[in-house]
């Protein structure tokens, strides 16, 4: 993985502020420690920071290729899965390449068959790409989100980047947010609208959507998004399709001149990714597979079985581990520590993520760097086959509004009386009824299986981009690149289809993906019990999450106060959080986790100098 930056203009001689993009280069080393590079002229700046995993010597960027007058310059951040199958296509239509890596595919790709190439792409990217003869820029996204691509349009300027810091940066960008961008943050944080950058100048490319700028003006497009098919096939088909669709993902992302680990939680989706690792090493001869788990001090005797998480990750992650004969590695996190790391979590996101999800994921990210430069994780899989309660709980199931993000009059109650006026309630209706609107339905199908195709809709737009951007900042940030193969388009867009009395199969959640198992993973992994991430349960880190706020409150010109009510903040601190019994955001920000997010919000509008626009 790498991190990218660009600055065009249409008027301005850009050869003359080479330091700009060098200084928004920079702020993504972590994201590219091993080489970096610059291409300059007239009305463009990019630059690029690279992570090695392929190619050493042939994969340096920018890379400049030229055609029939043009030449084409690309900053690419990314993995292509099917890069050996394009470059043939490409070879029998008469192109040469010069090195074995997927940023020259790439390309070539563009050159060939221009924004149609993103059709012919299995990867995880976010590229951009300069005609320096037709003073054209070209930025994509892949369809499901997986690398972060932001960018602002400002005075006949188009300012790119993979993460907001760096287009913070640029002189032309300053850090402001208005009533929508205070929306953004208090209604649907720790999530966020497709395409919103939060910051006022600051937008992102939406998953699945490619950008063209030229002469001044863009036009964003969308080039895939899950169809609404019928789905042709038995149960017995299903579920074989299902499994070498599954299969072929992983496999096809074990590619890699650097070492590669898996997460193991010892839950369904990270044990298959496991599982079928391990198989594929053991056939190709490698080296043991090395796997990673997380877990807090003390945790085994603090840890609540609660209806979300029934029981403690570290037992069935040794017990599989074990299964597969894996060089199992448990990080052990410390509680103090963990409150310490809310700060640096939320610096690398760029706005306020999901608390201690985010710090625990960072140093574990951390730690999992010592041994490896590659990591798969078994993301996506609860969103596209059904894991959350909200796809079996009829009242959470049928509710009006985004299922992991109810308390929107409760999150209203606790903002700034002065912002009292904002359509907070209203906002995020609107976001919601707006994703519905675009949800692809068959003609014909019963009320109950449209409703179950926008609740995996609303998933895949939403609640998984989230921890797609969580998973690639926290990592990204120790140089670390996590590869999620149930987001692979293909199994994204099959599963989209099938019928709900198969994917809930004997009426358990991911039911379909549990059977497609079958034969991979141990009985006992396959009737485990839906548990997610895990989270401490210690009293220290409560303590240590109420007196950092403590600590805010006693400031009165703290900024998180500009946002909300500190008399009900510091209620919610003195009661460890009980004071607002409901989850902030899915199933696990509450108690002590919310606290940590107000911690979050205040470093972050400290960190990145927030300025609200004068109301």
């Amino acid at each position: 993985m790498c991190g990218i930056a660009g600055w065009v203009s249409k008027e301005k001689n850009t050869e003359d502020s080479t330091k700009i993009i060098e200084n928004m280069t920079n702020t993504l080393t972590a994201r590219g420690p091993d080489d970096f590079g610059y291409y300059g002229s007239e009305n463009v700046q990019l630059g690029h920071r690279r992570l090695i995993i392929i190619d050493p010597k042939g994969g340096a960027q920018p890379m400049i290729r030229k055609l029939g007058g043009h030449d084409y310059v690309i900053v690419y951040n990314g993995e292509l899965y099917n890069t050996d199958e394009i470059r043939e296509k490409l070879q029998k239509k008469g192109y040469h390449f010069v090195s074995y890596s997927d940023t020259e595919v790439l390309l070539v790709s563009y050159i060939e068959w221009g924004a149609d190439c993103l059709r012919h792409l299995n990867g995880i990217f976010a590229f951009g790409v300069w005609d320096e003869k037709d003073k054209t820029m070209f930025l994509a996204r892949d369809p499901l989100g997986v690398k972060p691509l932001f960018y602002s349009l400002k005075k006949n300027h188009l300012i790119f980047a993979s993460q907001i810091e760096a287009i913070l940066t640029h002189p032309m960008i300053e850090p402001i947010i208005n009533q929508e961008g205070i929306m953004e943050i208090l209604g649907l944080g720790p999530a966020r609208s497709l395409g919103h950058g939060v910051f006022t100048d600051i937008k992102e490319i939406p998953p699945a959507h490619y950008l063209v700028y030229r002469d001044g003006t863009s036009k964003l497009n969308e080039y895939w998004k899950p169809e609404a098919k019928p789905h042709e096939e038995n149960l017995t088909t299903t579920i074989d399709h299902t499994r070498h669709l599954l299969v072929d993902a992983i496999e096809r992302q074990l590619v890699s001149d650097v070492p590669v680990c898996t997460f193991l939680s010892g839950g369904l989706d990270s044990s298959a990714i496991s599982a079928i690792t391990s198989n594929f090493f053991k056939r190709e001869g490698r080296s043991q597979l090395d796997t990673f788990s997380i877990d807090y001090e003390d945790n085994d005797k603090y840890f609540q079985a609660n209806e979300f998480q029934p029981d403690s990750d570290q037992v069935w992650a040794e017990r599989m581990a074990k299964s597969i004969e894996s060089n199992h590695t448990t990080v052990i996190l410390n509680n103090i520590q963990l409150a310490d790391a809310l700060k640096d979590a939320v610096k690398v996101n760029g706005i306020p993520g999901m608390a201690d999800v985010d710090s625990s994921l960072y140093l574990f990210c951390k730690e999992v760097k010592k041994r490896a430069t590659v990591a798969l994780s078994g993301e996506c899989a609860d969103e596209i086959f059904g894991g959350y309660p909200w796809f079996t709980k009829p009242n959470v199931t049928n509710a009006t509004t985004f299922p992991w993000a109810s308390p929107t009059k409760e999150r209203k109650d606790l903002i700034n009386k002065c912002l009292q006026s904002y359509p907070l309630e209203e906002y995020v209706a609107q976001k919601y009824l707006d994703t519905i609107k675009q949800v692809p339905k068959l003609k014909g199908e019963s009320k109950e299986e449209a409703r179950m195709r926008e609740l995996f809709f609303l998933n895949i737009k939403w609640f998984m981009i989230t921890l797609l951007n969580r998973k690639d900042r926290m990592s990204m940030a120790h140089s670390l690149e996590v590869r999620v193969p149930f987001a692979d388009y293909r199994l994204v867009e099959y599963a989209f289809n099938i019928p709900n009395s198969m994917k809930f199969y004997q009426g358990r959640e991911k039911g379909l993906l549990r059977e497609a198992l079958k034969g991979i993973l141990p009985e006992e992994i396959i009737e485990r019990k839906k548990s997610p991430y895990p989270k401490t349960h210690h009293a220290d880190y409560t303590k240590a999450v109420q007196d950092r706020m403590k600590q805010i409150i006693s400031k009165k010109d703290a900024p998180l106060f500009e946002l909300m009510d500190r008399q009900k903040v510091t209620e919610i601190v003195e009661t460890g959080g009980k004071a607002l019994q409901k989850p902030w955001y899915g199933q696990l920000m509450t108690g002590p986790q919310l606290i940590a997010y107000f911690i979050q919000i205040n470093t972050w509008m400290l960190a990145y100098r927030v300025r609200i626009e004068a109301r």
